[in-house]
Formats: structure tokens, sequence, C-alpha cells
């Protein structure tokens, strides 16, 4: 689908082209993402232009904290997923439980103090879950939005046997909304492009301690807004659940490829975010092979083999052989 860029949206890009402070470029980034179509034809370009202003106001965020602690968490795999939560609602125990990390794990709040990140393994991906300090009506670490806007989602960790349900959760959504970073269930088409909103999974701890009722009262309220899964740590109830609502969530495709007359290399596949086509994968590899990129043959699915374009829709699992 073409993209259909409007003037306006041409000159804000000249805007940012020939910026030369980090100001300059954030301003002319939000102005091409509050000018720029919304229609499928530019869901990537819009995802991209997002990527970058948030790389932008983390580096912006950096250089104007003088005093503190500042942290960054540099991605690793698949993606990148923070943990978010208020007190003792499991944060740390969810991290333990599906990665080889060793966070702090105690009763009293505020045992995690920075970030922790650990690779979770999900069939032949790892995806990066980074632990993070809890947050509360009158506790926002300065570093915090930082780390939570280079991110590609997130998990809310709610604790069904809390006393301070709902009120403690709703004080991880208000002030994230603060400091412009909406917790979502999916990417609005129409965001306010000041914000970074973060698809955001809920998942509901200990229910192994948690009446029914109560389980399903949260269900009740936060189903309609969030994709949902119930876990228990201690008895790894709903942890396969997790893994893959969460690959669900994330919308990536792990895409094999092969050499003409060979086997296909399905030890290290290349994820792409859904809708990518061959010629993306083909760009991912190596600039050169995509501008030399006649077609390709596809395995997966119903198709055997077949010859493709370069257009062609990728698909999970899908194997690609690429022709030059």
């Amino acid at each position: 689908m073409p993209a259909n860029l409007t003037p306006q949206y041409k000159a804000a890009e000249a805007k940012f082209r020939a910026a030369r402070t980090l100001e300059e470029k954030r301003q002319a980034l939000e102005e091409m993402l509050a000018t720029i179509p919304k229609h499928k034809g530019t869901e990537k370009l819009q995802a991209d232009i997002k990527r970058r202003l948030a790389r932008l106001r983390q580096e912006e965020e950096s250089r104007a904290a003088k005093h503190g602690l500042t942290f960054k968490v540099e991605p690793e795999g698949a993606a990148q997923v923070v943990i978010l939560g208020p007190p003792n609602a499991g944060k740390s125990s969810l991290l333990a439980a599906v990665t080889r990390a060793e966070p702090a794990i105690a009763d009293f709040p505020f045992t995690t103090t920075r970030p922790q990140p650990g690779m979770m393994p999900f069939e032949d991906v790892h995806v990066q879950l980074v632990d993070l300090p809890p947050v509360t009506a009158s506790h926002l670490d300065p570093w915090l939005p930082n780390v939570v806007r280079g991110a590609d989602a997130a998990i809310l960790v709610v604790d069904p046997t809390s006393p301070e349900l709902p009120e403690d959760v709703e004080e991880v959504r208000q002030r994230l909304a603060e400091v412009r970073i909406p917790l979502v269930g999916a990417l609005p088409e129409d965001a306010d492009p000041r914000d970074t909103p973060l698809p955001t999974l809920m998942v509901i701890s200990k229910v192994d301690r948690a009446r029914e009722e109560d389980l399903q009262v949260l269900e009740e309220m936060y189903g309609g807004e969030y994709p949902m899964v119930r876990i228990s740590v201690a008895n790894h109830q709903g942890l396969g659940t997790f893994k893959v609502k969460l690959w669900r969530m994330l919308q990536l495709v792990r895409v094999y490829t092969k050499p003409p007359g060979k086997p296909a290399d399905r030890t290290s596949p290349f994820v792409l975010p859904q809708g990518s086509t061959v010629l993306d994968l083909a760009e991912r590899i190596h600039r050169d092979i995509a501008e030399k990129l006649a077609f390709a043959r596809v395995w997966g699915g119903k198709l055997d083999g077949q010859k493709v374009s370069r257009d062609f829709e990728l698909r999970d699992r899908d194997v690609v052989e690429l022709h030059y």
C-alpha cells in the first residue's frame, strides 16, 4: 500500500534532516509523527519514527540528568520488555522463574533498586526481560522513565492478594502516564505525538494464594483494556501461557534463510515485525543483497518453495531462499 505522504509530513522530514540540536530533531520527529497519514501503508514508518523519538528523548534526559544515578540497559535478543508494578507484586519472582537472572527477592518493598535484566528463552529465540523498581504514588525513580521508553513492551504485574488493590495498580498507570508513557493493550492509531505508548501484558501473580472471586474482578476491570494471564511462580502455573501471550503481543515473526540447494538454517532466525516483506529481510541481511534482489522462494503454510515477489509479506516460521 502506498504511503501517500502529505506535504506537511515532507516539510517536517526536511526539518529533521536539517536539524542540528537534539531539541530540533525531537521537535521535527514529533511533527512528523503528528502529520503522517495513519493507515496500513505507513505502519512501519510510524513505528520507526516512534523508536527514533524514544531514543532521542532518552538521550535528551540523560544529558539533562546532572545529579543522581542513570542507567541504560542495552537491548539483547528478539525484544526488550520491562517488568513494572507496585511493591511486592511478584516482579522479581517472575524474572527469576523464566530467566537465569538471580534478582534479590524479599517480602519487604523496594528490594529492587536498579534495572535487573534476564534473557527468557521462547522456543528458538530469547526475549530480554528487565525487572525495575516498584512504582508508587510517592516514588518513581528519576531514571526509570528513560529505561521504560526504550523498551518494546511492558509487563504489568498485579498481586490479587494485595489489600491496596486496585489503587496500587492505578498509581503505577497514573505515574507513567504523567511522564507521557501510557500503558496500553494495543498501540492507538491517533496517539499524542508527545507520548510513548507501550504495549502491555497484565500478569496476575500469586494465583495459588488468591480467591477466585478476586481474580474474576481483576479480569472484569482490566480484561477489556489489556491482554491478561494468570500465573503462580510457586507452582509454575501459567508460565508457558505467559511466554506465548508475551510473544504474540510483541507482534514479531521468525524467518529462516537457506542458500539455494542447501537446507535451511533453523538455529538463528531473523526476527522481524509482523508485516515485514522479503525485501525487509534482504535489507536486514545486507544492503547489497536488497539492491540486487530479484525474487525469493518461500516454504511455510501452504507454500512449498513457490516463487514470490520482493513485496511478499512474511509469516512466522517461513523459510526464505533469496535470489539476486
